[in-house]
């Protein structure tokens, strides 16, 4: 299984027009906070019966969207902690596709996972408000040659958010 590479510093997301370079901390923390609403209200659109079953192969179903959410707020909090209190820490893979497989996502109650989400995500906000504006510049490693920031991480967590609620609304029915 090969890894993808990680969205550059100043990555442009063309599906969902996320801007990395231009978004503040600030900013990305206030996103990064409304997920779990956002993510509500998306999956709320959906049909109970429309959020298993994935509309495609290459497509992940609602649960899984709703459960890897709850993945990167847990995963991004401890990847936010090694920036802080480590010196360039070399960042485990998170293994998407592996863990939507390997632990059956699809399958899980998406009102429990919702709830985890809720849970979870102030832990997220609770390590950002330990940075202070010097430690945005710290950086962390996956593979060799990928350095992020520490802001870099925030940012691709909040990006997250934003580009699985457009994900998950693009399964509403169509009126």
């Amino acid at each position: 299984m090969s890894l993808p590479h990680l969205a550059a510093e100043d990555h442009v997301c063309a599906p969902c027009g996320w801007r990395f370079a231009e978004v503040p901390v600030e900013e990305a923390a206030a996103v990064a906070a409304s997920v779990p609403a956002r993510v509500r209200a998306a999956v709320a659109a959906i049909p109970p019966e429309r959020r298993h079953g994935r509309p495609r192969e290459d497509v992940w179903s609602v649960a899984e969207y709703v459960c890897h959410l709850r993945d990167v707020a847990m995963a991004f909090t401890i990847r936010l902690h090694r920036a802080r209190t480590e010196d360039r820490p070399a960042l485990e893979p998170v293994y998407n596709d592996l863990r939507v497989r390997r632990f059956r996502y699809d399958r899980h109650d998406v009102a429990a996972v919702l709830d985890e989400l809720d849970l979870v995500t102030p832990g997220l906000l609770d390590e950002v408000a330990r940075y202070g504006a010097a430690d945005w510049d710290r950086t962390v490693t996956r593979l060799p040659h990928e350095e992020r920031t520490a802001r870099w991480l925030l940012r691709q967590a909040a990006h997250e958010g934003v580009h699985h609620v457009a994900d998950i609304a693009g399964s509403a029915p169509r009126m």
